[in-house]
Formats: C-alpha cells, sequence, structure tokens
C-alpha cells in the first residue's frame, strides 16, 4: 500500500502544479512537474519489484497510475499553458487548450494504449514536455499551439514509443538518457527566470529526437514486434 500511496502523491503534486499556475510561478509549477516526473518514473519498478499486484490483487493499481498521469502529464500543464499566456487568447487559445484534453481522454481509455511487449500506442501524452519547453524556450503562442495541434493529431498515429522503463530493445540506452533529461531539465530551471543556456537546451532536445526517432524506426521495421528468444519461449515452442 506504500507503493500505492507514493503513486497516489502524484494528484497531490498536480493540485500544487495547479495552484502555482494560477499563482502565475511557473518555475515553481515546473519543478513540481518534475517531482511527477520522478515518482511515475520510478513507482512502477517498485511495484514490479515488491510484487504488489500479488501482494494486494483487489487493487487496481494500473487504473490508479492512468489516473494520476492523466492528471498530472495533461490536465495540470495545460491549465500552466492556459494561464500562464503561453496559448493564444480568446476562443482560439481555448479550442488549442481543449485539444490535448480530449485527444489524450481518448488514448487513456485504449485497451491498447500500451502495447504487449511494452510501448505507447500514438503520442503518448508528454504534455508536461511541451509545457516544459513552451516555458523555458519562450515559444510564442502560436508556436506553442502548433505544437499541440500536431501532438494531438499524433495520439491517432499508430506509432509504438518507446516506454523508457519497460520497452526492452535499447532498455539500458533509454533508461541512461531518460536519466540525463531529467538532470538536463534540472539544470534549466534552476537557471530561470534569467535566460537559459541555449546549449543544455539543445542537448536535452537530443533526447526528445532520439525518442521519436527510434520510436518510428522500431514501428515501421516492425522491430518492436520481434520476440526475444528465450528458454522459455524455445521450450514453448
Amino acid at each position: 500500500m506504500a507503493v500505492h500511496l507514493y503513486t497516489a502523491s502524484g494528484t497531490v503534486l498536480a493540485f500544487l502544479m495547479v495552484i502555482a499556475a494560477f499563482d502565475g510561478d511557473a518555475i515553481r509549477a515546473l519543478w513540481i512537474s518534475l517531482a511527477a516526473l520522478v515518482i511515475d518514473g520510478t513507482d512502477g519498478m517498485l511495484a514490479r519489484r515488491l510484487r504488489v499486484k500479488e501482494t494486494i490483487p483487489s487493487f487496481d493499481g494500473a487504473r490508479l497510475d492512468d489516473i494520476v498521469d492523466y492528471i498530472t502529464y495533461v490536465f495540470a500543464p495545460v491549465v500552466l499553458l492556459w494561464t500562464g499566456g503561453y496559448l493564444p487568447e480568446g476562443w482560439v487559445g481555448g479550442t488549442l487548450a481543449a485539444l490535448p484534453l480530449l485527444a489524450s481522454s481518448y488514448q487513456f481509455c485504449r485497451v491498447d494504449a500500451k502495447t504487449d511487449d511494452h510501448f505507447f500506442l500514438g503520442f503518448p501524452s508528454y504534455w508536461n514536455v511541451v509545457a516544459f519547453y513552451a516555458i523555458v524556450a519562450s515559444l510564442s503562442p502560436m508556436t506553442t499551439g502548433i505544437i499541440l495541434v500536431i501532438c494531438s493529431a499524433m495520439v491517432f498515429v499508430p506509432i509504438k514509443y518507446i516506454y523508457p522503463s519497460r520497452t526492452k530493445i535499447f532498455r539500458s540506452a533509454n533508461l541512461l538518457f531518460a536519466a540525463l533529461w531529467l538532470v538536463a531539465y534540472a539544470v534549466i530551471l534552476a537557471q530561470m527566470p534569467d535566460d537559459p543556456n541555449f546549449i543544455i537546451i539543445w542537448l536535452s532536445l537530443l533526447y526528445i529526437a532520439y525518442y521519436v526517432v527510434s520510436s518510428v524506426y522500431l514501428t515501421l521495421t516492425g522491430t518492436s514486434r520481434r520476440r526475444t528468444v528465450t528458454p522459455e519461449t524455445v521450450e514453448a515452442t
């Protein structure tokens, strides 16, 4: 239950993130978002290590994780973009804000949103990442809006995106690069509200490029569908 409580703490962080957004403190909101990222990146590994599903079978940890992820990855970041003036004003901005909320609502209810071979199907609702770069790179409202439109559409494109902590292919590299990206995230935030070092921002974007290119490559080549040969699979055949 302590592991489930650890996961559920993300809802409290999302609440604090929304408060920071309405207080006009985007940097505080992004620090809170970083804490939520760390929790989300580690709670699953803890649950599997401690065999929580077997110990407490009556509690649906996966559903809890989806609830927390929607609030911290989708709802709170969109609130931050809206309240901070990072989207166009008026009905255009409101419509753009609604797109990720609706698209991710669909994605989180897909039974195949997480594939059997541990990939995310469709853009995995990383709106917290979009909000991070919109703020630290001072993107124009229209640029941010275009990114929201593209990523919302990509939710429905069946590309299999790497699940850093679970995808077996390139797993060591995925975990290493994800950890380095989190460090870069913290370094960039530590330089705010002054202009952050754009070299570090571009270096952090290399991980985003690696993530997208690797995911598209694995999808197009069908590598993600190939079975890993183990003694168990040999015996089964």
